[in-house]
C-alpha cells in the first residue's frame, strides 16, 4: 500500500471521529467541517513521514487542535450564536438532548484554548501531561485553563453543575 492509499484509508476511517472533535471545538458543524478539511490538507503532503512515525492519529489530532487555535489567533470572527425562538417547541423534548444543547451553548462561549483543554480532558479522557504535550504548553497552563473554563461554564450555565453528561448528546 502506498502513501496515497494509506492516507485515503485514514481519511475514510477517521473523518467522523475528527469531525466530532472539531465540532466540540468550534460549536458549528460547518466550521468543524472546514477545520477537519484544512487539517487533513495540511498533513496530506507529509503523510509518508507521519505514517512512518507509527501513530498518525495522534499527530493529526494534535494538528487539528493547533489549526483551531491558529484560526482563532489569526482573528477570524467567531460566529454569532442563533438562539431558538422561545415560542417554538423542540422536536425532541427529551432531557438528554436539552442538556446537550445547553452544554454546546456554554462551550461555544469559552475561548478556543479553554474549549480545547476541556474537550481533550473530558471528551477524550486525556491526562494533564498528555494535553500539555498535545497543545505545546506547560501542565500548569492546562490546569489553570481547565479551572478557568469550568468556572466559566458554571457561570454561563449553572444548571449543568448537577448533570451527568456521560449520556448527553454533544455531537456524537
Amino acid at each position: 500500500m502506498d502513501a496515497e492509499d494509506t492516507f485515503a484509508s485514514y481519511v475514510r476511517d477517521r473523518t467522523a471521529a475528527l469531525s466530532r472533535i472539531a465540532y466540540l471545538l468550534t460549536g458549528d458543524a460547518h466550521l468543524a467541517e472546514d477545520l477537519v478539511q484544512e487539517t487533513l490538507l495540511g498533513v496530506a503532503g507529509r503523510w509518508r513521514r507521519i505514517a512512518a512515525g507509527g501513530d498518525p492519529d495522534a499527530y493529526v489530532r494534535r494538528a487539528l487542535y493547533h489549526q483551531h487555535i491558529s484560526r482563532w489567533r489569526r482573528g477570524r470572527r467567531r460566529p454569532e450564536l442563533v438562539h431558538e425562538p422561545a415560542d417554538r417547541p423542540l422536536s425532541d423534548p427529551t432531557a438528554t438532548i436539552a442538556d446537550g444543547l445547553t452544554l454546546r451553548r456554554a462551550l461555544a462561549r469559552l475561548a478556543p484554548g479553554q474549549r480545547a483543554v476541556l474537550v481533550l480532558r473530558f471528551y477524550e479522557d486525556r491526562t494533564e501531561s498528555e494535553i500539555a504535550e498535545l497543545l505545546g504548553c506547560r501542565v500548569g497552563t492546562v490546569k489553570s485553563q481547565t479551572r478557568d473554563a469550568l468556572a466559566r461554564l458554571r457561570r454561563y450555565a449553572p444548571e449543568l453543575v448537577e448533570l451527568d453528561f456521560s449520556q448527553a448528546e454533544v455531537g456524537r
